[in-house]
């Protein structure tokens, strides 16, 4: 007992500890007890070639059950805006990396026949806000004639125009506008097709149900909605949202105009808002299949993308300079059945990242932070927080330990103990690194393995 009073005391005095953290301190966690869900993801193009074959489907999944795991996950729509499976909607994914992909069974299909004898669940995933690759101009909003999906951003540089993701070829997605009512009728019809046509199906799990970044999305029809919105129109665009400016070292940063935080507002309204559809949508063919998604889990810089995942009951205005009184109002935490974060951060623990206390710049970040979000340990204690009494599950990226092997072990294990569950992406990298130990360590350390 002496020894648990001085563990939790310890994590409580490094939550204090402000100025050295760069965050403001939280309520202290309870310790507790891990939980059993989870789940294995299975993307889509990284493991198309090698899983393309019942035999290799019928291994790992065996594999996979042994080492504790709940669920797949099943990718089926990658950023290309294909689909593994014959849609009325969308093309099928047949060709990857200039080999072609011959389909000789039902892809999904076969998954949920298999698991489903062995115990485990599937959550079908699927790209939301994205329909084109960018690094090799392929996609349906290159072949399909559809650019005005394509998101508009305005790149930070003084003086800058506005662009179609399209001509940022330094971002491999090209990500869709997610005002547009266009595509938001197809994607949904997408999700009422996969719900429709795979009745045993336990889940669809969305992925990049977001803006590309804070740089997006300045399009005619996002002034114009955003206008509606306010109630008023914009004397400058985007002025009265921000201008980027330079700094005496020559650092670019957002002048912030009049309308700033109620853009930011918006933004997070709309993501809300078709939550609420999508949800719906799925509900409405299959009352008993899971809605979930996969988020980030760098909450204090989330907002950049256009997210509030965080409970209705938290406000996050009392903390944070970016959000409204108003802005909790999109919080879309009740809306899921399933929620996954991405962990995936390096440093395990809070006292690692108080020895490393390097900056961490994410995927959808502007610039690198300082924050003790930035460790696992510490991430799940402030999810906690703001997530209220709604589940999330710990993700984390597994080619993140190609170097370190023993932190996926410790990783799997925090995730376990601290959060709801655990989800790892991907099996391609555990599988190309040979890290089924490791795995097995952190699943038996957390308490899945009995």
């Amino acid at each position: 007992m002496k020894k648990y009073l001085l563990v939790c005391l310890g994590m409580l005095m490094l939550l204090l500890n402000a100025d050295l953290l760069n965050a403001k301190s939280n309520k202290s966690i309870p310790c507790k007890k891990s939980a059993s869900t989870a789940l294995m993801w299975i993307d889509a193009t990284a493991n198309i070639e090698r899983f393309n074959n019942k035999d290799t489907i019928d291994f790992y999944l065996q594999k996979i059950k042994k080492l504790g795991f709940t669920d797949i996950v099943v990718d089926i729509r990658p950023i290309s805006g294909y689909v593994l499976y014959d849609s009325e909607y969308a093309p099928k994914l047949t060709e990857f990396r200039g080999k072609p992909i011959v389909y000789t069974f039902d892809y999904l299909g076969y998954y949920i026949e298999v698991a489903h004898k062995i115990g485990l669940k599937v959550q079908a995933s699927m790209n939301t806000f994205v329909a084109g690759n960018n690094f090799v101009d392929k996609g349906i909003i290159y072949e399909q004639g559809k650019s005005e999906w394509a998101s508009i951003v305005y790149p930070p540089v003084v003086d800058g125009k506005f662009i179609p993701i399209t001509q940022e070829k330094q971002k491999y997605s090209a990500m869709v506008n997610p005002v547009n009512e266009e595509f938001q009728k197809y994607i949904l019809n997408i999700f009422a097709e996969v719900a429709t046509k795979y009745p045993k199906l336990d889940g669809i799990l969305l992925d990049r149900v977001r803006y590309d970044g804070f740089i997006a999305d300045f399009s005619d029809l996002s002034r114009q909605k955003f206008e509606e919105y306010l109630g008023t129109k914009l004397d400058k665009f985007p002025d009265d949202i921000y201008v980027w400016k330079e700094d005496e070292q020559k650092n670019l940063y957002p002048q912030k105009g009049k309308y700033y935080l109620q853009w930011l507002e918006w933004r997070s309204t709309v993501i809300h808002d078709f939550m609420v559809k999508a949800r719906k949508t799925v509900k409405a063919v299959n009352p008993n299949l899971s809605f979930g998604t996969y988020t980030g889990a760098w909450y204090p810089s989330y907002f950049e993308v256009g997210v509030n995942f965080a409970s209705k009951n938290y406000d996050p205005s009392k903390e944070f300079d970016w959000a409204t009184p108003t802005y909790k109002n999109t919080g879309y935490a009740e809306l899921m059945d399933l929620f996954t974060v991405g962990n995936y951060y390096k440093n395990i623990t809070k006292k690692q990242y108080i020895a490393n206390n390097a900056a961490v710049k994410n995927e959808t970040d502007m610039y690198a932070k300082k924050n003790i979000w930035y460790s696992v340990e510490g991430s799940c204690e402030n999810l906690r927080t703001i997530m209220g009494g709604n589940k999330f599950l710990g993700g984390i990226l597994v080619s993140d330990f190609y170097k370190n092997p023993k932190g996926l072990a410790e990783s799997i294990e925090m995730n376990l103990k601290k959060s709801d569950g655990v989800m790892l992406f991907d099996v391609v990298h555990v599988i190309d690194k040979n890290m089924w130990k490791e795995v097995e360590e952190g699943m038996r350390a957390g308490g899945a393995i009995k």
